[in-house]
């Protein structure tokens, strides 16, 4: 056990900082920050402190859900699955080379569940709220170069149950280090979107966000290389840029794909985007974007098309969680999971209800289903209310900015069943939040999920809120959508939600129940 730890542990270390005396290490490297961290279940308020001895706490790697470990509790909450959340708190050590001064290092938590609190050396870093995101620290101006360091984290998950369905409780996702030289592309700084595709030839734009973290101005060149799946280039474009001290420019680059391979969920081909940044001779930083070349088009009485083709969407939608796996979820599972999906006739996944993990994601675009990407919940009415208006766009920013690239994706979802639906409230924060969207992402649909209302008069219909998105989910409403399609006809629908009792019923349903089938 001892000669097998060494062995994993060396190998980390040589991933981790595979340059040792060279201060002009070039490019980006980005790495785990998974292993060998110090867990305990309890606020230790001294935790935060570099000093604290932790040598009592439990060994763990992550993703790590600590309430799929507690004891069952049969008075507890349906939602969570009878599991307790409470707080926690997680430390690492971890050393960073001395020659790696003047280079910038930075943290990822892919996601923490939930209201974490993070500190580097008893430095705070920043608290975050929410659970189903990612967020990023910076962390050179509290790291001590050439000796060892320590990374607190807080999570408060005392509130429990804080969501309507199993959430988990702890650093659930991946972590990752990532070490960059000052001028660099951004934190998910490229964008890339294909304005026009024949059969012939597709157009790719992309748009690289470069920063530039020091006083000097700099002539750099970018470089950017399409290849195909077998790594073969296909197309390339130069740019040579002068960015100025403390700027950060986003550059726009023009290539051209001939003979495209388009992804469909039948045939999902991707391409991949090599970015270098370039001073004189030297590759200051390098960035790989996957993407695929496809058309989407919604219309309000054919349905949905891929690539000038309808296709019929026939979805599921999935919470994150893997049974008794919890929410700390192998790569492998979810794959498992889409596979038998695949073989069921599913081609859409509606991701309920609340962003997925990353690398859900990237399976979807290699394995060919189409994905609505949620937001939220519950707005002002959930759990989320306490930070609502001072977080969602820093969350729905950081949504759209993450997951930008997938071809996957043909819908962003901004909300599921909010009680707001019904009041002049819930039209403005619908406008408000499509607004954001199409002013940051233009190329999907907005949409979201109306809760079940049996209410005659269909408020959310005569206040105008269900006018609001560009696409409409019906969740448990099946027997009135033809109705309200007869009365706005122009209105894009989808049943977003539905009980297995309403499938294949011919009946005119006077008993369906949307609350209690």
């Amino acid at each position: 056990m001892i000669k097998t730890k060494f062995i994993r542990f060396f190998a980390v270390a040589l991933m981790l900082f595979p340059f040792t005396g060279n201060a002009q290490a070039e490019g980006r490297i980005r790495t785990s920050f998974d292993f060998d961290w110090k867990f305990t279940l309890g606020d230790v308020k001294e935790a935060a402190s570099p000093g604290f001895n932790d040598a009592g706490w439990e060994d763990v790697q992550l993703p790590h859900d600590w309430s799929i470990k507690l004891p069952i509790d049969s008075k507890g909450s349906t939602s969570m699955g009878f599991l307790k959340g409470g707080i926690g708190w997680y430390r690492k050590s971890f050393k960073i080379p001395a020659d790696y001064r003047g280079k910038t290092v930075r943290i990822m938590f892919d996601g923490v569940y939930h209201k974490c609190d993070v500190y580097l050396n008893g430095k705070h870093l920043g608290f975050h709220p929410y659970g189903y995101i990612g967020f990023e620290y910076n962390l050179t101006p509290y790291l001590i170069f050439g000796a060892s360091n320590t990374i607190s984290v807080r999570v408060n998950h005392a509130d429990f149950p804080s969501s309507r369905w199993y959430s988990g409780s702890g650093i659930y996702r991946h972590t990752w280090l990532t070490v960059t030289n000052p001028v660099q592309i951004s934190t998910y700084g490229t964008s890339v979107t294909t304005p026009k595709i024949t059969r012939e030839t597709a157009d790719v734009k992309l748009e690289t966000r470069l920063e530039n973290n020091t006083n000097e101005t700099r002539d750099l060149t970018l470089q950017s290389r399409i290849t195909d799946d077998k790594g073969h280039e296909i197309s390339t474009a130069k740019s040579s840029i002068q960015i100025h001290a403390n700027e950060s420019p986003k550059i726009v680059q023009l290539l051209v794909v001939q003979n495209p391979a388009l992804w469909s969920v039948d045939s999902p081909a991707l391409y991949r985007i090599e970015t270098t940044v370039q001073i004189g001779n030297q590759v200051v930083d390098n960035y790989l974007t996957s993407f695929g070349i496809r058309s989407i088009r919604f219309d309000p009485d054919k349905g949905f098309f891929l690539n000038g083709e309808h296709l019929k969407l026939k979805g599921m939608c999935l919470h994150q969680d893997a049974g008794l796996l919890g929410t700390a979820v192998p790569d492998r599972s979810y794959e498992r999971r889409l596979e038998i999906l695949k073989e069921y006739g599913c081609n859409a996944i509606r991701c309920s209800h609340n962003p997925p993990a990353p690398e859900f994601l990237d399976l979807c675009d290699r394995m060919g289903f189409v994905v609505i990407d949620e937001a939220f919940d519950k707005w002002k009415s959930g759990y989320y209310a306490e930070y609502f208006d001072e977080w969602w766009k820093k969350d729905l920013d950081a949504m759209l900015q993450r997951d930008k690239n997938h071809p996957s994706i043909i819908m962003w979802s901004v909300g599921n069943e909010v009680k707001e639906q019904n009041d002049s409230l819930g039209v403005a924060i619908a406008k408000m939040f499509k607004d954001y969207v199409h002013l940051t992402e233009l190329t999907r649909p907005v949409t979201l999920a109306l809760r079940p209302n049996k209410d005659i008069s269909r408020t959310f219909n005569t206040t105008g809120f269900t006018a609001q998105p560009d696409v409409v989910g019906y969740n448990y409403q099946e027997p009135w959508m033809a109705a309200d399609k007869a009365k706005y006809p122009g209105h894009i629908m989808y049943v977003s939600e539905a009980y297995p009792y309403y499938s294949g019923r011919s009946d005119n349903h006077k008993d369906y129940n949307p609350v209690n089938p």
